[in-house]
């Protein structure tokens, strides 16, 4: 699943290859998956389409909003799989959820590998969507700093329960990360995935939100984890230190055995000395 830097880095890449291209013509999907979430029937996305030109593309959290001038929004949010551009004359894939042609022979196709939103909005509306709308600050935005993080948790301290994991992963309380980039972040942080909240100290506090913009920082630099792709097909180049190819094996540390667990939804990587 895409997280905040590779939406980010395809953002960019929109931005530098596709603005001002005009759409020739719009299809949504043609292989039928009933995790993807529409809100156009595919006559209407259609209509609405054509003839627009591409705009600036911006990337929120796990969702990217591009826009289709005049007037409209493209919405795609919490997906996985493949966002590809096709230069004029590439193959086309024969499968997809959804496709914008251009004028200039030129494509744009979206695989989700699990689920996702692609949706068409007239603009300012997108902004009334769930999820999208009231959106907390993302560790890229200037107001997550460290006295926004630590009221974060001292928010959360007053209702249920909570882990460290739970705070970077559930509830899009930090918008844009999810399991896979959490487990780098606790990693760096030095903390165990079911470390509480109550029990984080000054510096730990400190440590994790340093972590949170490091980690996340580090991997848009490297366009991405390495098991995503970005607009051209191309893998990211950020390896995580925490995953599945680290079970087992020797922390890069400490040299203990990394630890693989079942924890709220999602597998765990952790070395059991470093993170406590």
């Amino acid at each position: 699943m895409f997280e905040l830097p590779e939406y980010v880095t395809l953002a960019s890449q929109i931005n530098a290859a596709l603005t001002g291209k005009t759409v020739r013509s719009g299809s949504l999907g043609n292989k039928p998956h009933k995790f993807v979430w529409y809100n156009r029937s595919h006559e209407e996305f259609a209509l609405l389409t054509a003839g627009k030109r591409v705009g600036k593309a911006t990337a929120r959290g796990r969702w990217l909003l591009l826009a289709l001038d005049p007037g409209y929004i493209l919405v795609l949010g919490e997906c996985g799989g493949k966002l590809l551009y096709h230069a004029p004359g590439a193959p086309l894939p024969s499968a997809y959820h959804l496709f914008l042609s251009f004028e200039d022979g030129s494509a744009l196709t979206l695989m989700t590998a699990m689920w996702g939103a692609m949706e068409l909005y007239e603009a300012g509306q997108e902004q009334e969507r769930p999820y999208v709308k009231g959106m907390r600050p993302t560790p890229l935005d200037a107001e997550f700093t460290f006295d926004y993080f630590s009221a974060l948790i001292d928010t959360l301290l007053a209702g249920e329960k909570r882990s460290v994991k739970a705070l970077l992963t559930q509830d899009q309380l930090i918008p844009g990360l999810g399991n896979a980039i959490a487990q780098d972040i606790l990693f760096r942080a030095r903390l165990n995935p079911k470390h509480p909240l109550t029990a984080l100290d000054a510096g730990q506090r400190r440590a994790l939100h340093d972590s949170v913009l490091a980690t996340v920082r580090d991997v848009i630099d490297l366009g991405g984890r390495y098991d995503e792709t970005d607009l051209y097909g191309n893998p990211g180049r950020y390896v995580r230190q925490m995953d599945k190819e680290a079970a087992g094996r020797p922390c890069p540390d400490c040299g203990t055995v990394v630890t693989k667990i079942q924890y709220l939804g999602g597998s765990c990587y952790f070395c059991p000395q470093c993170q406590v």
